[in-house]
């Protein structure tokens, strides 16, 4: 079986977030640098081995203060926490439409968990040019406190600034090396 490469499509891929404010909307974030590379065999998703590095410096949630606070000590700590990152370490079928369970190690902080993201395969195509592609849909959550990202305050309600959970939304395109 031959062997092949793969890395993200930048310009066509998005790793995304999504996290409760004040328990009453949601904020949509993402982080605009990253690298997506993965070996598979053949053309066998379900072999991948797959490594992801993201820059957690170019975080954007649409305000800079916001992003600031998040690159801070209270959250990511980017100057002694530069980057998060993921490794696969297995998969699982759900359905034969393309959705699989996907297994991996997301470091954050230092901090390493196992985590389960749920994937939708979108398929291999030839692009116009003549580069080999495949698409995926990847959700799924993570509580933040498990990996340091602590910080919260208390409204004068007492409610709380910031939930838990942490939503995962991706849309990753990769392109044949």
């Amino acid at each position: 079986m031959a062997k092949q490469q793969w890395m993200a499509d930048a310009a066509h891929s998005e790793l995304g977030f999504k996290i409760r404010h004040l328990m009453i909307t949601n904020i949509n974030g993402k982080f605009n640098g990253f690298t997506v590379d993965a070996d598979t065999d053949e053309e066998d998703f379900m072999t991948a081995k797959v490594k992801a590095s993201v820059d957690v410096d170019t975080i954007s949630t649409g305000n800079d203060d916001r992003d600031k606070h998040l690159r801070s000590p209270d959250f990511f700590d980017v100057n002694k926490y530069r980057y998060i990152t993921f490794v696969t370490t297995k998969y699982e079928n759900v359905d034969n439409d393309g959705s699989y369970a996907l297994y991996g190690d997301l470091t954050i902080r230092d901090v390493t968990k196992n985590i389960k993201l749920d994937v939708e395969f979108g398929g291999v195509v030839k692009d116009p040019w003549g580069n080999t592609k495949a698409g995926f849909t990847i959700n799924g959550k993570i509580n933040r406190k498990d990996f340091g990202l602590n910080w919260n305050a208390v409204t004068e309600a007492g409610g709380i600034m910031v939930s838990d959970e942490v939503k995962i939304n991706c849309e990753v395109q990769l392109i044949k090396k």
